[in-house]
């Protein structure tokens, strides 16, 4: 199977892959501009995880393959009249946009973000399903598919004939004793390798109930403060807490949220709807921290966001004892997955 470092080298090999846009929300949900078809620049850096200059600079460096897949700079008339039909309000004198397509091109191309690593890795696992599924005299539809016995039926002969046979011929042999230890020891490995296989393959082909809903970023994103901490508070409620108090407001001593968990701990929330390509950073987290912790008192803190925290904001979030929920983490959370400290 390829390594999925090849498609960061081999043009030719990413072009062969790029009809598989599914990917994109199978790894995260992916937020669209109101036309259902673009992204732009900061939306591409927030999907992946990462800094704008990361996704200039790839564009930079491969303008005329992403191109090719749907990116497009729009200027003058062609931009009015885009910003017209989407309702796009801004005054910037050019826009970047990328189509579905563009963006996958941008996860074969890119080094430092987990979120195309993985998107990689799931696309090249899905194309090596696609290759070694047998298309002749398929089996009804409820029956295990033929790479699934396939696999099976080896794993049983390794483990149930292959190894027991070696065993015994250890067991009475003397000159050869070291050599077919290796071998049985190489057998097994196999074996596991085979286990391994089988495992990965029944959870990419089962149901993906774990990923978060399309959209659930795109109606965050279009919430004012307000209504972010509102919604925020919702979660809490549908984690089980109770005692849930929206302080809000200038008086609020950097606490935007009060609530009491089902077990009875205290949780202080502080809630930041920011632009997805802006950050958070450690002063923004020391500033919470210290009203959570000496104010409040609280059990549980929750810096809760719509954007990435930075590194140091992530560190220092670590060691005062703050939950940091990030973009990623909001989006699952929001997308029903219960958040485990709360519990």
């Amino acid at each position: 199977m390829i390594n999925e470092m090849a498609l960061l080298e081999s043009q030719s090999l990413r072009r062969s892959v790029l009809d598989r846009t599914d990917v994109l929300d199978r790894v995260k949900a992916l937020s669209l501009l109101p036309d259902g078809m673009h992204v732009t620049t900061a939306m591409v850096a927030a999907y992946f995880e990462v800094g704008l200059e990361a996704i200039k600079s790839l564009v930079k460096d491969h303008r005329t393959e992403l191109e090719a897949n749907g990116y497009r700079l729009l200027t003058g008339e062609e931009l009015r009249s885009f910003k017209n039909l989407s309702g796009i309000q801004s005054r910037t004198r050019s826009l970047a946009l990328f189509s579905r397509r563009a963006v996958l091109n941008i996860a074969m191309l890119l080094r430092d973000s987990e979120v195309a690593r993985q998107a990689r890795v799931y696309l090249l696992d899905m194309e090596y399903l696609a290759r070694t599924q047998h298309v002749e005299n398929p089996a009804p539809a409820d029956a295990t598919s033929l790479d699934d016995r396939i696999d099976q039926r080896i794993t049983h002969i390794l483990g149930k004939t292959v190894v027991p046979m070696f065993n015994a011929l250890i067991e009475t042999s003397g000159e050869h004793r070291r050599e077919l230890i290796a071998l049985r020891a190489g057998v097994q490995h196999i074996e596991k390798r085979l286990r391994q296989h089988h495992a990965r393959l029944q959870r990419l082909e089962g149901p993906r109930e774990d990923r978060p809903l399309a959209g659930v970023m795109a109606s965050m994103d279009a919430m004012n403060g307000r209504e972010f901490e509102q919604h925020v508070a919702e979660l809490l409620r549908r984690d089980g807490c109770t005692d849930v108090v929206v302080r809000g407001g200038g008086r609020d001593r950097g606490i935007d949220i009060t609530a009491l968990t089902a077990d009875g701990r205290r949780i202080a929330v502080q809630c930041k709807r920011f632009a997805p390509h802006l950050s958070i950073t450690s002063s923004d987290v020391q500033k919470f921290a210290g009203a959570a912790k000496v104010l409040h008192d609280s059990d549980v803190a929750l810096f809760v966001a719509t954007c990435p925290f930075t590194r140091d904001a992530q560190n220092i979030a670590t060691e005062s004892g703050i939950i940091a929920v990030h973009r990623g983490l909001l989006e699952e959370w929001s997308a029903g997955a219960p958040l485990s400290v709360l519990q």
